[in-house]
């Protein structure tokens, strides 16, 4: 035990240390399952991610917030769209939205292989990190709220639905043309 602990210690009461756990996994079904079985063993503290615990817990450079300015936002001039995953930000010219976690995964699993067409289950492993057996209605749903948010930037690009098998994302201002 450090002096810090010590000196915390005898400022509580009985002069006590308490016990923190602290759970990072991405599955909401396993962050349920250890809130349960962990009940009464000791504070528990559940977290999606490091990052998510990091900002929790004040790690100098992650709070949220502005960027700071000896970090300006990247030059946008020639009309990329922009992912920002430490600010969890998407930015197309001089536009800019904020993305939730999920809708950040979703955006960037999709730019890995932009022409490739994900099926539903690889969608919900990459972004939900578990299999989501039966579970379409929520990568709908969130494919909805990212599509509105790419309209929002005026990027031309879009996820399309392949019926039955999963989405991709097309950038439609720039069609591919092959020759023959």
């Amino acid at each position: 035990m450090t002096d810090d602990d010590e000196n915390t210690a005898r400022d509580r009461p009985g002069g006590e240390l308490y016990p923190l756990v602290i759970a990072v996994t991405r599955s909401p079904a396993e962050r349920l399952r250890l809130a349960e079985r962990l009940d009464g063993v000791a504070p528990l503290l559940l977290v999606a991610d490091l990052d998510e615990l990091r900002r929790l817990i004040g790690v100098p450079g992650t709070l949220p917030g502005p960027a700071p300015a000896t970090a300006p936002a990247p030059d946008t001039s020639d009309d990329t769209l922009t992912i920002d995953s430490v600010r969890s930000t998407a930015r197309y010219g001089d536009r800019e939205v904020s993305l939730t976690r999920l809708e950040h995964d979703l955006l960037t699993c999709l730019t890995t292989e932009p022409v490739r067409v994900w099926a539903y289950a690889e969608l919900h492993r990459s972004v939900w990190h578990d299999e989501g057996l039966d579970s379409r209605a929520d990568v709908h749903s969130l494919v909805k709220r990212l599509r509105r948010k790419l309209a929002d930037l005026g990027t031309g690009i879009t996820i399309d639905a392949v019926r039955g098998v999963g989405f991709r994302l097309t950038d439609h201002r720039r069609p591919r043309v092959t020759g023959a």
